[in-house]
């Protein structure tokens, strides 16, 4: 997500006004299964993840034939303590954007279960957008 850090989010106000800001929250444990579960082809930087985008022969690009190698941030222990490094420093700006009333926050594990509800305030601050002939 953006912005991460109280100074982002500062460098991003000098630019532009927000009046919507979205979280979704996750579990930690989730976070970290799925992250640990990428593994990519150095070459090309193509990614897979071993549950949702899996190889057709685990741990070989699809492409090339190639081995796949697990970054080293992305190792559950890696992985673990960036989670709490992103989490202290979000934390912040997570309040800024409470306390001016803009932060919507959704809880799930699942994108076709949390979606509808996003959409739904989306598409509440944003005008749709017609067709030359509906115009």
């Amino acid at each position: 997500g953006f912005p991460r850090t109280l100074g982002q989010a500062k460098a991003l106000d000098e630019i532009c006004e927000l009046d919507l800001v979205i979280s979704l929250n996750i579990p930690f444990e989730t976070l970290k299964d799925r992250l640990s579960a990428r593994w990519v082809h150095p070459a090309s930087g193509r990614v897979y993840n071993m549950d949702f985008n899996p190889p057709h022969v685990q741990g070989v690009d699809d492409l090339t034939g190639e081995p796949l190698v697990q970054r080293e941030d992305d190792k559950p222990e890696a992985v673990a303590a960036r989670l709490r490094k992103y989490k202290d420093a979000a934390k912040p700006v997570i309040e800024l954007y409470k306390s001016r009333g803009i932060l919507h926050s959704f809880s799930g594990t699942e994108t076709n279960k949390i979606w509808p509800y996003v959409y739904t305030l989306l598409s509440s601050k944003i005008p749709p957008v017609l067709s030359d002939e509906e115009n």
